[in-house]
């Protein structure tokens, strides 16, 4: 009988050994199924932001075709020289809008933290103002797959 007790606590001990084993290697394949997800929706961000640097690096060059776009009078604007500058505008937004990018659209809208950065506030009672409306784009805000990449600077009133 006395044998018997020690092989029953013996079987006890090694059953409770057994779920502890058990138990980690449940955890550790949990962990290791996160793992996977987790790097998969890493890889997936990687693929979707990678270009942010040499996105951030066209838009300037962009944004510099638009102001001299913008600066032509209505005179010339039928010349071959400003239609070709019009055209190298418009692939450069092609290859930005292919690549995941979209302006952030602000003109007459609330002003958002968020999408935009306040660079002047007219003085229009705009300190008792609950929201501020941007009244004027000073330079265009861009978003890449979903992130702002560059907020807009707008003036708000």
């Amino acid at each position: 009988m006395f044998k018997k007790k020690n092989e029953n606590k013996e079987l006890i001990e090694v059953k409770k050994k057994a779920d502890e084993y058990l138990n980690g290697w449940k955890r550790a394949q949990a962990d290791y199924q996160n793992l996977k997800k987790q790097t998969a929706q890493n890889q997936v961000d990687f693929v979707k932001f990678a270009n942010e640097n040499i996105i951030l690096e066209i838009i300037p060059v962009l944004d510099n075709f638009q102001s001299a776009y913008s600066a032509v009078s209505k005179e010339l604007e039928n010349n071959p020289w400003v239609q070709g500058i019009k055209l190298i505008k418009k692939q450069l937004e092609d290859v930005l809008t292919r690549n995941g990018v979209k302006t952030i659209e602000c003109l007459n809208k609330e002003f958002d933290p968020k999408f935009h950065e306040a660079v002047n506030c007219k003085k229009e009672d705009s300190a008792k103002k609950e929201k501020l409306i941007i009244c004027k784009e000073i330079s265009r805000g861009y978003e890449l797959n979903g992130k702002i990449i560059r907020p807009s600077k707008v003036e708000v009133k």
